[in-house]
C-alpha cells in the first residue's frame, strides 16, 4: 500500500477545512489531492479530534495484536488435534 505524503494530523486540518466551509475544489487544489482523496479522507477522518486519532491507532495497534495471538493458539490447537488423531 502506497504511503500518504500527509500525516493524519494534516489529513484533519484539511478536512477541517472543509467542515469549516471552503469549497472542495479550492481545497484540492491547494493541497494537490484529488477529490476522490478527499471524500476517502474525509468518510475516515470527519469529526475526529487528533486525541481521538491516537486513541484509534492505539486501539488499532491492540487489535493487530490480539489478532497474531489468535492465530497462534488456533494454530497450536490445529496441531494438538492432528497429535492426538494419529496416536488413536
Amino acid at each position: 500500500m502506497k504511503k500518504s505524503n500527509f500525516t493524519e494530523t494534516q489529513i484533519l486540518k484539511i478536512v477541517a477545512e472543509a467542515e469549516s466551509g471552503r469549497k472542495i475544489n479550492d481545497i484540492c487544489r491547494d493541497h494537490n489531492i484529488s477529490q476522490q482523496t478527499f471524500y476517502n479522507w474525509r468518510k475516515k477522518y470527519s469529526g475526529m479530534q487528533p486525541n481521538q486519532l491516537k486513541r484509534l491507532k492505539d486501539l488499532e495497534a491492540e487489535l493487530a495484536q490480539f489478532k497474531r495471538m489468535y492465530a497462534d493458539v488456533s494454530l497450536q490447537n490445529q496441531v494438538l488435534k492432528d497429535v492426538i488423531e494419529k496416536k488413536l
